[in-house]
């Protein structure tokens, strides 16, 4: 690649992948930041903040997935409506500015995963380096930390509409709604962790060794006064633990535990 936008997030990929067209190109490669209120706020900063302790040049675009309802329904094709929404602006950003790829930080083990989103990667010629060197996200953590990166061990993220289960439609006021309540949740030193947002029920999950934390007295008492001042009625714990992608198990009802003092 002679120069390439990086659609990058703040994440564990799309990081090394930046910093390495950074260090390989120079100023032929930028970082450019999807904005929306499906990023969640914590993320984006830190993304920009670490792109300018590095000097990497990045630009924000704001996209506009919000206002196509084949989004906001949410259908279980949402991402491919998210992602070709980005890509269509990261496509204008390129060729006004004269870069000749656009590159995304899908890697290996992506490819096992049900990804519409890579639908519209497809139709808009995006590269995956880390996937065509056959790169895991293991593989990426260990060259990561090999490198100082700071996001070697930084949790799996997705974007804030994940959350919601398919046919409850996606909200500029419930993606706030969970990014606030995740965001209490990690200050109280949860690290991997999701609210899935069942409209008036707030469904959490964490790492199995963590949900003990979430039984303490104080903690209970903690998070159930915040996430109902959020306008959550019912806070629940998934006794199941963290679950990538999962909205409710198909074959069977989740654990669940309310936390409702």
């Amino acid at each position: 690649m002679a120069s390439v936008v990086v659609a990058y997030s703040g994440g564990v990929d799309s990081t090394f992948l930046l910093k390495v067209a950074h260090e390989t190109l120079g100023e032929k490669a930028i970082g450019a930041i999807g904005r929306s209120p499906s990023l969640p706020q914590t993320d984006f900063q830190q993304a920009v903040d670490l792109a300018s302790l590095w000097g990497v040049r990045t630009h924000v675009l704001e996209t506009e997935e919000m206002a196509d309802v084949n989004y906001t329904s949410n259908s279980p094709d949402r991402c491919y409506f998210c992602k070709s929404e980005l890509y269509a602006k990261l496509c204008e950003f390129a060729q006004q500015n004269g870069f000749q790829w656009i590159a995304d930080g899908t890697n290996l083990d992506d490819t096992g995963d049900y990804r519409p989103g890579r639908v519209a990667a497809e139709e808009r010629q995006v590269r995956s380096p880390l996937l065509e060197a056959r790169l895991t996200k293991q593989d990426i953590r260990a060259l990561s930390r090999r490198m100082g990166l700071p996001t070697w061990e930084k949790p799996e993220a997705a974007c804030l509409a994940s959350r919601i289960p398919h046919g409850i439609p996606v909200t500029s006021e419930s993606l706030e709604q969970i990014d606030k309540a995740e965001d209490f949740l990690r200050s109280l030193g949860l690290r991997q962790v999701r609210v899935r947002h069942h409209e008036t029920i707030a469904r959490i999950e964490t790492a199995e060794e963590e949900i003990e934390k979430l039984l303490d007295s104080d903690v209970r008492q903690q998070i159930v006064n915040y996430l109902r001042r959020l306008g959550y009625k019912f806070v629940t714990v998934d006794l199941a633990g963290y679950h990538r992608g999962s909205f409710v198990p198909e074959s069977s009802q989740p654990e669940l535990v309310q936390i409702d003092a």
